[in-house]
């Protein structure tokens, strides 16, 4: 037989389209030629894939190869082909039989030892594979992370040989327990913060809706202690949710099966690119964004990012995921990610210091606090100050709520919210607003008198119900009461 098909998966942004594999041997000339859009990587497959049979001691026929990866409009990248390919030259040469090829998918990049290595995308990959009734072969590495689809049929290989052995019923591969056992998760604890109860308060109510946070304070007052231990008071991630993050983190190739339902905490640096947040490329890949999806994106000294990189943000602060649109191709990647940012007050950094030690001018201060604009800081729910801690605070023994304690809690609120409107609060749309955060005569006086005094935006007002609401849910309460209300609103009436 001079023709043999087989299939593998590309990627586009979250989905895994599906390749057809197409090798066809005819007489002439000796010639490799890879055909359907391959970038520079798949080009190279030709020298792997020879060099690969070769030292398995294969023989790597002498005619006109023709490789066609279809559809021939969907452009090709990564090395994932090099398996197939060689798999589909040694089915059409007659050297191993071509009647189970059409069972099974196939991705993986060959070494010249003819050893398998991993490949990004796995988990996307797998579940398409899943979806389309075939198993999936893939390297070792690889299969571990593709397991975490349940029910899907993995076999693992460390090489082609081992791959060979199995098509031809020789020795078969062994398939992969497509179940994960969650390892023990283990964050920092908010235990180890001293004092700084009001920050550790609005990062719970924070917590218990999916609310934005900026916090403004002097250096060393425990911000970026403060963040870091936020996602460990964050509600368990269900199912769902952790595979969601894991195809994400798959698409990368950054995630680890040791971090199954660990919720993402991604903290980029202040000199990173809008593409950087956002994602992009030619080959469009998330972004920190997305790499966050279901965690926290931690943005430390915010001011010191460029303007430009922070607008990026206000988009996927309101619809919860990005489309990245090339000449040629479009991808929609999801990212809702909580978004934790820390600054300091003024370009020293000690404004309002109980040591009062700042010199920064009026002016100072106005141009670095205009560094991060109006839009933005309306897209964050709880604006919150981080005060310096005083001698006799900081050398006290520790004796704050551990971040198990809270996070009952906050389960408890999120449950609730659950229950009774099927998400979080913060994703409520404006009629589910006015259906789920009713006030009473007392609570709407007091929101009109801030409205008023405060000049919110239309947009203040939704997130200060929206805050409220979680409040509320985190006492319990069915109603929202003017005590929500009010602390609601100081959360939007800080000066950073």
């Amino acid at each position: 037989m001079s023709l043999a098909v087989l299939y593998s998966r590309a990627l586009t942004g979250m989905d895994a389209p599906e390749v057809v594999v197409e090798v066809h041997l005819a007489n002439g000339l000796p010639s490799f030629t890879i055909v359907g859009l391959p970038e520079a990587e798949v080009k190279e497959s030709k020298d792997r894939v020879r060099a690969a049979l070769q030292t398995a001691q294969f023989e790597f026929p002498a005619r006109r190869i023709t490789v066609n990866l279809a559809p021939a409009d969907l452009p090709k990248e990564s090395g994932r082909y090099d398996l197939p390919i060689a798999l589909g030259i040694l089915a059409a040469s007659g050297q191993i039989p071509a009647a189970a090829l059409s069972q099974y998918e196939f991705a993986g990049e060959l070494a010249l030892t003819g050893e398998l290595r991993p490949v990004r995308g796995a988990l996307a990959m797998t579940y398409k594979s899943y979806q389309s009734g075939r198993a999936f072969i893939l390297p070792t590495d690889s299969a571990l992370e593709a397991a975490l689809v349940s029910d899907a049929v993995i076999y693992p290989a460390k090489n082609l040989l081992e791959v060979c052995a199995h098509l031809t019923g020789r020795t078969l591969l062994v398939q992969l327990d497509a179940q994960c056992q969650a390892q023990p998760i283990v964050y920092p604890d908010f235990s180890e913060v001293k004092g700084q109860s009001a920050p550790k308060r609005a990062l719970e109510i924070a917590a218990a809706g999916g609310h934005s946070v900026i916090m403004s304070g002097p250096p060393g007052t425990g911000k970026s202690m403060l963040a870091s231990r936020f996602v460990g008071i964050l509600p368990s991630m269900a199912e769902d949710e952790a595979l969601e993050s894991a195809a994400l983190q798959s698409l990368n190739g950054q995630y680890k099966v040791e971090h199954w339902k660990r919720r993402p905490f991604r903290s980029p640096h202040h000199t990173a690119s809008g593409v950087a947040l956002v994602g992009g490329g030619g080959v469009p890949r998330p972004g920190e964004i997305s790499l966050a999806h279901r965690g926290v994106l931690f943005l430390d000294e915010l001011p010191e990012f460029d303007r430009k990189v922070l607008e990026v943000l206000r988009e996927p602060l309101e619809s919860g995921h990005i489309t990245i649109s090339r000449a040629a191709r479009q991808a929609d990647f999801p990212a809702q990610f909580q978004l934790i940012a820390a600054m300091n007050p003024c370009p020293c950094g000690y404004l309002g210091h109980f040591n009062n030690k700042c010199r920064c001018t009026p002016d100072q201060v106005a141009r670095y606090k205009g560094k991060i604009s109006g839009p933005l800081l309306d897209r964050i729910d709880l604006h919150i100050e981080v005060a310096a801690l005083k001698e006799d605070e900081l050398t006290a023994a520790a004796d704050a709520e551990a971040s198990d304690v809270i996070r009952l809690r906050v389960e408890k609120a999120r449950n609730l919210q659950l229950a009774r409107q099927g998400k979080a609060n913060f994703a409520l749309g404006t009629a589910e607003i006015e259906m789920h955060c009713q006030l009473d005569a007392a609570g709407l006086a007091l929101l009109k008198t801030a409205i008023s005094r405060l000049n919110l935006s239309a947009r203040a007002y939704h997130r200060i119900l929206k805050v409220a609401r979680s409040i509320a849910d985190l006492a319990g309460e069915v109603e929202i009461k003017p005590a929500h209300i009010a602390e609601a609103v100081q959360y939007r009436r800080g000066d950073v």
